[in-house]
């Protein structure tokens, strides 16, 4: 039995995101993505960027399971086996890359995996990289929808450790990283994509 799973989001948020990640992905290189959950996304963008290697990774079995039935039905030459990979560890098992992407990843997952994706992001990410993050955040520049503070409450009972993240908080942690804010986009449905660069100087 296939062990392929399918998520309505991905169908939703894929062209928004895409017009984004066209403005900040290089024209070739690797990216990594983290939390690629069912595959939908690494097919897509694997398929909307041939010149780019796309590297799927999850920490779930069963998210791994159904990224690599994704793929194989996809048969993308650019697109690589998915990868176990807890952002949380000290290291990773990657080469250096172009870019790492985590969409819808922040506020379902511990504070933790925030920190150590820039964690990672300071120690993978090549010269003039960016970490690319899509979802819904606290902003302190302006009110939060009165939806993204339902969603808060209601994935706080789920798991005291999720919740909506201040960008800002997030932009303090990215600097500490040797990672400077790029730009937040607003996207549909009160999320944004924040884009963090790495210095282009080099890696530490």
């Amino acid at each position: 039995m296939s062990e392929k799973r399918h998520a309505i989001a991905p169908d939703r948020n894929r062209e928004p995101i895409l017009a984004v990640l066209q403005e900040v992905l290089p024209p070739a290189g690797t990216v990594l993505e983290i939390g690629s959950g069912t595959g939908q996304h690494a097919v897509f963008y694997a398929d909307k960027f041939p010149s780019i290697v796309w590297q799927p990774s999850d920490v779930d079995a069963d998210a791994l399971d159904s990224i690599a039935a994704w793929r194989g039905e996809a048969a993308l030459p650019n697109l690589r086996p998915p990868i176990h990979l807890d952002a949380r560890a000290e290291v990773w098992d990657t080469e250096p890359v172009s870019a790492i992407v985590a969409i819808n990843v922040v506020h379902i997952s511990p504070w933790a995996t925030c920190v150590g994706m820039l964690t990672g992001a300071g120690r993978y990410l090549l010269p003039g990289g960016a970490i690319i993050f899509y979802g819904p955040f606290l902003r302190p520049d302006r009110a939060t929808a009165p939806s993204n503070l339902e969603f808060d409450a209601e994935m706080r009972r789920q798991n005291p450790a999720w919740g909506l993240r201040d960008i800002g908080v997030v932009a303090a942690v990215a600097e500490s990283r040797g990672l400077t804010l790029d730009r937040i986009v607003d996207m549909p449905s009160n999320n944004i994509m924040a884009v963090f660069r790495r210095s282009a100087l080099g890696l530490s």
